[in-house]
């Protein structure tokens, strides 16, 4: 059962600024573009890192702040670090500013496997530095409700849940190189969602892939397809359909049935599903991309973590649950390889990093 805690910040919590922190973004890419606007309004000074100082430049000549080297980010003061650079970098860049003992909000994953991932939690509770992993679904207003409806107990006993989620356009191949593949790249999110929403560990998983149109990921041992099923300890049943290109527009939506109440997440006029009764309704503008389909979830996460920096609020999301949604990743991988259900807790992290995770705890 996932209970609430939080991962105090033992180091310069008197001096920081309670309400205008001065927030390090490290990362000029889409998403520090993202992170820059929403950032704005809350930050008493933005500082924009970035390996190409154009980049950072541009971004500050839209949003204020300053610009900074890459190099030089443990050299300018912070109450706060955001971390928005590619996935290969995440790790080093935490390692380095984990000893700050300032908040980070980071990008999943936080590392590419679970011994890193580990390995960077063991040492953040050694400086007490507290990571918000950047799993934004959980701030996605429907999403949010639907939890509470759970909790508060409107939907009833939990039944099953149907998940979708599928990308509008298939990747590059540069990225399919590095992307870890269908089950920790796109359905990382599904599996902290599943954990999130129910209150419970998932126990068994199965599933299955294979590539019905790009080749592309077939060059990279992944696929453009996938299909699991898993089953919480609580003994709810989820079925997670995806796909790597969706003609219509960029899909994710859920459905949660219970004995009080069936909910819809995500059904709407922007919805890219093609609807043969003919009614008026779904599919009007459909969404383009992840980014466009969650924005508001961006900025609610965004707010979440300053408030979190400001000691106004836990951390919502540490960095347990990308090593919990990392595990359930391997056991679908394992259970392709089988064609078998996998127990999840039969995955441990077999490396000398290994740490006990098994206190984590997390806050609504």
């Amino acid at each position: 059962m996932i209970v609430p805690h939080c991962i105090p910040n033992r180091k310069g919590s008197r001096e920081r600024n309670q309400m205008t922190p001065r927030v390090m973004l490290i990362g000029a890419g889409r998403m520090g573009w993202i992170r820059a606007e929403d950032l704005a309004p809350l930050a008493g000074e933005l500082i924009v890192a970035n390996r190409s100082p154009e980049s950072a430049r541009d971004i500050v000549a839209s949003f204020g702040g300053r610009a900074i080297a890459l190099d030089e980010i443990l050299e300018h003061p912070a109450d706060a670090y955001v971390l928005a650079t590619s996935t290969a970098s995440h790790a080093e860049l935490l390692d380095a500013l984990i000893p700050t003992g300032r908040p980070i909000l980071c990008e999943k994953p936080i590392a590419p496997s679970m011994g890193d991932t580990a390995a960077l939690i063991a040492r953040a509770q050694e400086f007490g530095t507290p990571i918000h992993v950047g799993f934004m679904r959980r701030f996605d207003p429907e999403i949010a409700q639907a939890r509470d409806s759970i909790a508060d107990g409107t939907a009833g006993i939990l039944y099953a849940i149907h998940m979708v989620s599928h990308d509008h356009q298939p990747a590059p191949p540069e990225f399919i190189a590095g992307s870890a593949g269908i089950f920790q790249d796109l359905h990382v999110h599904d599996f902290d969602l599943i954990r999130w929403l129910t209150g419970s560990e998932i126990e068994t998983v199965y599933a299955t892939r294979s590539v019905r149109n790009f080749t592309r990921y077939a060059d990279h041992d992944d696929a453009d397809t996938s299909m699991i099923h898993l089953v919480t300890e609580s003994g709810v049943q989820v079925a997670i359909s995806g796909t790597r290109h969706g003609p219509l527009g960029h899909d994710v939506h859920m459905e949660i049935f219970g004995s009080q109440d069936s909910i819809g997440i995500g059904i709407d006029d922007r919805t890219p599903l093609h609807c043969l009764s003919g009614r008026a309704g779904l599919n009007q503008v459909p969404y383009l991309g992840f980014v466009d389909r969650f924005r508001e979830a961006f900025r609610r996460e965004t707010a979440a973590f300053i408030d979190m920096v400001n000691g106004t609020r836990g951390n919502p999301c540490p960095p347990e649950a990308a090593l919990e949604a990392t595990r359930v990743a391997v056991a679908c991988d394992r259970s392709v390889s089988s064609g078998l259900p996998v127990q999840v807790r039969s995955i441990a992290v077999t490396s000398a990093d290994d740490v006990d995770t098994s206190s984590a705890r997390e806050t609504s």
